[in-house]
């Protein structure tokens, strides 16, 4: 559900167990998982898998117009990798934009889940679900839905509702440390262009520095568990380099998320009439030659190059030229 309104917040309606689960969850997650988000997921899928049986767990963040990536997610125990979806009118992601409050199969059965772009074992259907809702404040301090987090099992029935209830206050828990995280980094994007320390949207030098040092990490760790002739060592080393490369894969979808998603944007907020002069602009055509390729008037691309240029609102011809390649390269 969306945050609540100013004033004395309401009990949280779960047994006694779940309660003593979440209140060691929330001192867990303030001690070690404020800026470790594969951390997070994953003590976040353990935590529930105290509460109630799960199979299946996931998270992931809306990205663009329409696309939903997913850093991390976990299946029948193993861990499942990192995917980014672009998500239809009837799915998941769309039901949980329209309505804004947590979805049970039972509300539609499964329809909306099923709508949507299978997960975890794709050879077995869930048989009960729970998708809910990640909320920040929007730039006018009303909520915007800007990820989700979902438990799903191959059993029919599994989730009741104490084990929902947990499950969305845990889903607020996660909401609250990663908008904490972002309104530190947009605080610090505030600062003028070129200070020393600021963040600034995602390059690929930086995802070429980032894939580099982690790399090295890993290569490191192998390097240190060669020479042991221990069998039980070097098991153990190379179970953490699994973990290091779940982490490594989870982090790095995580990293799209910062990169400049102004040109798809931009580009999407055209009418299909518009985009097709759009592509032809962006391969730096006359209006005369884009009106014999499209076999409509000069006049009519005319009119429409007024609107693109009006919609993208930049300097001029070239430069919109150059968003829309950005976008077609991506």
């Amino acid at each position: 559900m969306p945050p609540a309104e100013s004033g004395p917040p309401a009990r949280l309606r779960v047994d006694a167990e779940t309660t003593l689960i979440l209140r060691e969850a929330f001192h867990k997650i303030d001690a070690n998982y404020r800026t470790d988000h594969y951390g997070l997921y994953d003590y976040a899928r353990a935590v529930m898998s105290k509460i109630v049986p799960l199979d299946h767990f996931y998270v992931g963040f809306f990205h663009g117009a329409n696309r939903v990536r997913y850093p991390y997610g976990y299946d029948s125990g193993l861990f499942t990798d990192p995917e980014s979806h672009i998500y239809g009118p009837h799915g998941q992601a769309a039901w949980l934009l329209k309505h804004r409050q947590t979805y049970r199969m039972q509300y539609d059965s499964g329809a909306a889940l099923h709508a949507g772009v299978p997960a975890g074992d794709t050879r077995r259907a869930s048989a009960d679900a729970v998708t809910t809702p990640l909320f920040r404040r929007g730039p006018d301090g009303e909520p915007v839905v800007f990820g989700m987090m979902s438990m799903q099992s191959y059993e029919a029935d599994t989730f009741d509702d104490n084990s929902v209830r947990a499950f969305e206050w845990l889903a607020d828990l996660v909401a609250r440390v990663l908008t904490k995280e972002a309104e530190d980094l947009d605080a610090l994007r505030r600062l003028p262009a070129g200070v020393a320390g600021t963040p600034q949207l995602v390059t690929a030098d930086h995802i070429v520095e980032f894939l580099s040092s982690r790399v090295a990490d890993v290569r490191q760790r192998a390097q240190d568990a060669l020479p042991s002739p221990d069998p039980a060592t070097l098991r153990e080393a190379l179970q953490r380099i699994v973990t290091d490369c779940q982490q490594l894969q989870s982090d790095l979808m995580e990293l799209t998320l910062n990169i400049d998603n102004g040109p798809e944007e931009r580009f999407r907020s055209l009418t299909a009439a518009e985009q097709g002069v759009a592509v032809l602009l962006g391969n730096d055509l006359p209006n005369d030659q884009i009106a014999r390729e499209l076999g409509v008037s000069l006049h009519t691309v005319k009119s429409h190059v007024r609107g693109i240029l009006a919609k993208y609102r930049m300097s001029g011809r070239a430069a919109v030229a150059e968003d829309v390649r950005k976008h077609l390269a991506r």
